[in-house]
């Protein structure tokens, strides 16, 4: 299998580094500047799961034409660069590249399915913190390294995914392939949400957020409008999901945030329409009221209004 990994940042940088560090043939598809830096240093991973400085193969864009094939394209941009990033894999997918996106939430398949095609555009998550540092190394920033991917509805099984599942387990990468990819979506949408609308309205980690009075409560009903937007979406999520997803959730002492928090902080664009604001017009299609989410929604709003100012 030929892999075409979209950028070497965090999530990007982390996954494919892996699988070229266990000999899968892989290419990174980057800027002019990082692929200078990467033909020089290597991609350099510092995890807790190993370190490790790996020689890869880069593109750029103005040379992925003439490229032979690849079977898949792991896409990992943030959401708000979604445009540009699939015009910058278009000719790999015209040349006959499947695409397994591995960005947050959901709302991106309508997208990639106006301009790729339903057919090609396989259904993915992932669980991992991870960002670039000061001099271009790939942070991981905890043991969670997880890759879950799988056919959509409706679609015929695909043997690329396979080869993915194999190339994992040579690379030693926690993976899944699932049966019904859509359900694993909506537990990990679920809670990132509640996860990522209480941590930044609140400005804390989850630990700090649960220790004051009415905060495990609020996380709860944080989660429990997710949970009932995936219901009335007809992807209830199953007990055991749920269940640990709340345990997590109202942790305490967890120093858990999201990542649109840590990128809020930074004073960087965050994901915020792509997650928060999805999941309150999903809920509000079905007639479903969310003022936890719409509180959370209408505060990351005022900080992007702000912010660009």
């Amino acid at each position: 299998m030929r892999l075409l990994v979209l950028g070497a940042g965090g999530t990007g940088g982390y996954f494919g580094g892996r699988l070229a560090q266990a000999g899968i043939d892989v290419s990174f598809l980057v800027r002019p500047a990082r692929a200078a830096l990467l033909r020089e240093r290597g991609l350099r991973l510092r995890s807790p799961l190993g370190d490790a400085d790996v020689p890869v193969q880069v593109l750029t864009a103005d040379a992925l034409a003439d490229a032979a094939p690849f079977d898949l394209v792991l896409l990992s941009c943030k959401a708000y660069d979604l445009d540009s990033a699939m015009d910058a894999i278009a000719p790999a997918v015209e040349a006959g590249a499947r695409v397994l996106p591995l960005l947050n939430g959901l709302r991106h398949y309508q997208a990639l399915d106006a301009r790729f095609g339903f057919a090609s555009v396989l259904g993915g998550l992932c669980f991992i913190s991870a960002t670039l540092g000061d001099d271009g190394e790939v942070l991981h920033l905890g043991k969670p390294a997880s890759m879950t991917f799988g056919e959509r509805a409706g679609q015929a099984p695909d043997s690329r995914l396979q080869a993915l599942a194999a190339a994992c387990a040579q690379a030693g990468i926690d993976h899944a392939h699932a049966p019904d990819i859509a359900q694993a979506q909506w537990a990990k949408y679920s809670f990132l949400t509640a996860l990522a609308a209480g941590t930044c309205l609140m400005r804390a980690s989850i630990g700090t957020l649960v220790a004051g009075e009415g905060g495990a409560a609020f996380m709860t009903a944080l989660h429990d409008e997710c949970l009932a937007v995936a219901a009335a979406e007809g992807q209830p999520v199953p007990a055991p999901a749920q269940a640990s997803a709340r345990e997590t959730l109202t942790a305490a002492g967890s120093p858990m945030k999201a990542s649109m928090l840590r990128d809020l902080q930074a004073g960087q664009r965050v994901e915020a329409a792509h997650i928060v604001g999805d999941m309150v017009h999903r809920a509000a299609a079905h007639g479903i009221t969310t003022p936890h989410l719409q509180a959370a929604w209408v505060h990351l709003q005022a900080y992007e209004a702000q912010r660009s100012a």
